[in-house]
C-alpha cells in the first residue's frame, strides 16, 4: 500500500511540475509582445511587387509574404507561422489588412500577442523592400 501511494503521488507531482511549467512557457513574453508597437507604412508609396518579412520573438515568431499591386497591399500570406496558432486569427487579421489598406488595424480579440506578432512581420515586410 506504502508503494502504491508513493507511485500516486510521484505522478501527481510530475504532472504539476509538467503544468507549471507548460503555464510558465505560455505566458512568457506575453506582455512585452502584447505591447509592441506597430509603425503606420505609406502603403501608397509601395511599388508593386513581393515583399517577405519575420518577425522573431519567442513563440510569436512567424514569416508572412505581403503582395502588393497597383500600391495597393493585395494579399497576405502566411509563411511561417507561430506556435500554438489558429489560422482563423491569421486569415481575420490579414483580411482587416487588405480591406483597410493598413497595418494600423485593431488586433483579434483574444489573441492580442499573435495579432501583434503577425502585423509586425506585415511591417517588417513592407520596410525591408
Amino acid at each position: 500500500m506504502k508503494l502504491f501511494l508513493k507511485i500516486i503521488l510521484s505522478v501527481v507531482a510530475i504532472m504539476l511540475l509538467v503544468g507549471i511549467g507548460g503555464t510558465l512557457f505560455l505566458i512568457r513574453g506575453l506582455e512585452k509582445e502584447s505591447n509592441i508597437i506597430i509603425d503606420n507604412i505609406s502603403i501608397s508609396s509601395l511599388e508593386d511587387g513581393v515583399y517577405n518579412g519575420e518577425h522573431k520573438a519567442g513563440r510569436w515568431s512567424n514569416k508572412v509574404e505581403v503582395i502588393v499591386k497597383n500600391h495597393k497591399i493585395d494579399k497576405v500570406n502566411l509563411i511561417e507561422d507561430v506556435l500554438f496558432s489558429k489560422p482563423e486569427v491569421a486569415e481575420e487579421l490579414f483580411s482587416r489588412v487588405v480591406k483597410n489598406q493598413s497595418i494600423n488595424v485593431d488586433e483579434i480579440s483574444g489573441a492580442t500577442a499573435t495579432s501583434k506578432a503577425y502585423l509586425k512581420a506585415i511591417e517588417t515586410a513592407l520596410k525591408n523592400k
